[in-house]
C-alpha cells in the first residue's frame, strides 16, 4: 500500500493490484481527535475483496460524537470532558443529560431532567408478578435482562422510534427505572419485600435506599457512600464502542424497540471479559484466600507458564493508567475510612495487593496498574453488596450510555442494518447424497 496525498485532494491511500496494475483510491476521514480512518466502504465493489478484523480492533463501524479515548495517552473524555473533572465536579445526572444532549445544563435545565426522571422511577406494579417467575437464586443479570426486555410489554406509548418526542420519553424511562430493577432483583435473591422509590432522595440514594431499606425501620443514606456510587456510576457511563455499546447499536440497526437494544446490551455486558470484571477481582481475591499467599500468587502471575492472572491489573485500551482508576482509588480510600472496615480480609488482601502493583518493578514496568474494576470491587463489597450485584450496578450506570449511543444511531441518516461479513473456512461445494447411500 503507498500513501497519496495532492494539496487540491482530499488524503487517500491508493491500492495497486500487483497482478492487473489497478488503483484503487481509499478516502481518509479525520475526526476531531484520534487516529485518521480509511473509507473502504467501496473496497468491495471495487476489488471483490474484504477486510478481515476479527473483534473489529482495526475497524470504525459508526461516527460518534459522545465519547473519545486515548489509550495510550490514559485519556477518556465525554463530549470534550476529562472523566476526572466530570467524577470530581459534577453528578450522575448531570453527566447523563450531558450524554443524553450534548451540553452540560443549566441550571433549569438540570432541574427539570432530575424531575423528569425522579417522576419516572416507579415501575408498572404488574411488573412485581414477572419476578415470581424466576428462581431465587437466579442471578441478578438474568433477571434484569428479563425485565428490563419485557418493558416493551408495558409502555407501548414510547416506542415509536422515528418520534424525538417518544425516543427521549423512552430515555427518562431506562434512567429512571433501571435502579428500581435493580433493587427488585436484590429484594427478590434474599427475600425481602420490593422498597419503592422516595422522590425527595438523589439519584444514588434512591438507589441505596431501595437496596438496603426495609418497611420495620427507616434507612439513613450515608452521604459518603451515596457520593462514592455516584462517582462510580460516572466512571462508568460511557467507554465508546465496547462489546455492549456495539451490541445495543448493533440490536438498533434493525429498528428494534429501545428496551429491546438495551437488554441486548445487558446480556453482553454480563460476559466476565466485559463487566464481570470487577466481580472476577472478588473471586481472584477469595481464591487467594489469605494475606500471606500473595507473594505466591504474585510469583504465579509474573510465571508465563501460568495460567493464573491478577484480575484488575492493566486494562485492554488504556497501555498507561486508567483515569478512572485516580478518582477511583480516592474514592475506595474515602469509603473504607468512612466506614471504619478494618479486618475483612478480602478487603486487607486487595490493600497489600494495590501496595505490590504501585511499587513492584514488574508491574511498573509492564504499566500493571490497579484499574477501575479493581478499585469498584472493593467499594460495592464495603458497602454491603453482594458480588453477583456488582455487574447489575454496572449496567445501571451504562444504560444512558447505551441510549445515548442508539439515540445517536436512529438519528444518523447514514445509519445502516449491521451486517459484518466473514472469511468463510467451511466445506466446498458438494453432491448431495442420498440416505440410503451414505
Amino acid at each position: 500500500m503507498s500513501k497519496a496525498a495532492t494539496a487540491n485532494a482530499p488524503q487517500s491511500y491508493t491500492l495497486v493490484d500487483n497482478t492487473t496494475g489497478k488503483k484503487i483510491e481509499l478516502p481518509v476521514l479525520d475526526g476531531t481527535q484520534g487516529p485518521q480512518v480509511l473509507d473502504i466502504r467501496k473496497l468491495y465493489n471495487d476489488t471483490g475483496a474484504f477486510t478481515f478484523d476479527p473483534g473489529f480492533t482495526s475497524t470504525a463501524s459508526c461516527e460518534s460524537a459522545i465519547t473519545y479515548i486515548d489509550g495510550d495517552q490514559g485519556i477518556l473524555q465525554h463530549r470534550g470532558y476529562n472523566i476526572e473533572d466530570l467524577a470530581v465536579q459534577s453528578d450522575f445526572m448531570e453527566v447523563s443529560y450531558l450524554l443524553l444532549n450534548g451540553e452540560l445544563p443549566s441550571v433549569e435545565q438540570k432541574k427539570t431532567f432530575v424531575n423528569a426522571i425522579t417522576r419516572h422511577t416507579m415501575v408498572h406494579e404488574q411488573i412485581q408478578f414477572l419476578f415470581r417467575g424466576f428462581r431465587r437464586d437466579a442471578h441478578p443479570m438474568a433477571v434484569l435482562c428479563g425485565v428490563v426486555g419485557a418493558l416493551s410489554a408495558f409502555y407501548h406509548d414510547s416506542l415509536d422510534i422515528q418520534d424525538p418526542q417518544q425516543r427521549m420519553i423512552s430515555a427518562h424511562r431506562l434512567i429512571a427505572k433501571i435502579p428500581t430493577i435493580a433493587a427488585m432483583a436484590y429484594k427478590y435473591s434474599i427475600g425481602q419485600p420490593f422498597v419503592y422509590p422516595k422522590n425527595d432522595l438523589k439519584y444514588a440514594e434512591n438507589f441505596l435506599h431501595m437496596c438496603f431499606a426495609v418497611p420495620c425501620e427507616e434507612y439513613a443514606v450515608n452521604p459518603v457512600t451515596a457520593r462514592a456510587l455516584d462517582r462510580i456510576f460516572i466512571l462508568h457511563a460511557d467507554h465508546e464502542q465496547n462489546a455492549s455499546t456495539s451490541t445495543v447499536r448493533l440490536a438498533g440497526s434493525s429498528g428494534a424497540n429501545p428496551f429491546a437494544c438495551i437488554a441486548a446490551g445487558i446480556a453482553s455486558l454480563w460476559g466476565p471479559a466485559h463487566g464481570g470484571a470487577n466481580e472476577a477481582v472478588i473471586k481472584m481475591l477469595q481464591e487467594i484466600g489469605d494475606k500471606k499467599r500473595i507473594p505466591e500468587f504474585i510469583k504465579r502471575a509474573k510465571d508465563k507458564n501460568d495460567g493464573f492472572r491478577l484480575m484488575g491489573f492493566g486494562h485492554r485500551v488504556y497501555k498507561n493508567y486508567d483515569p478512572r482508576a485516580t478518582v477511583m482509588r480516592q474514592t475506595c480510600h474515602e469509603v473504607l475510612n468512612e466506614l471504619g472496615i478494618k479486618d475483612e480480609p478480602l478487603l486487607d488482601m486487595a490493600m497489600e495487593l494495590e501496595r505490590i502493583a504501585l511499587e513492584d518493578d514488574y508491574f511498573v514496568e509492564r504499566k500493571l496498574y490497579p484499574n477501575v474494576d479493581f478499585y469498584s470491587g472493593i467499594i460495592l463489597r464495603a458497602m454491603g453488596f453482594p458480588t453477583a450485584l456488582f455487574t447489575v450496578l454496572f449496567a445501571l450506570a451504562r444504560t444512558v450510555c447505551w441510549f445515548a449511543q442508539w439515540k445517536e444511531m436512529i438519528e444518523d441518516p447514514n445509519q445502516r442494518i449491521g451486517r459484518p461479513r466473514q472469511l468463510y473456512v467451511g466445506a466446498k461445494p458438494r453432491a448431495y447424497t442420498p440416505l440410503h447411500k451414505r
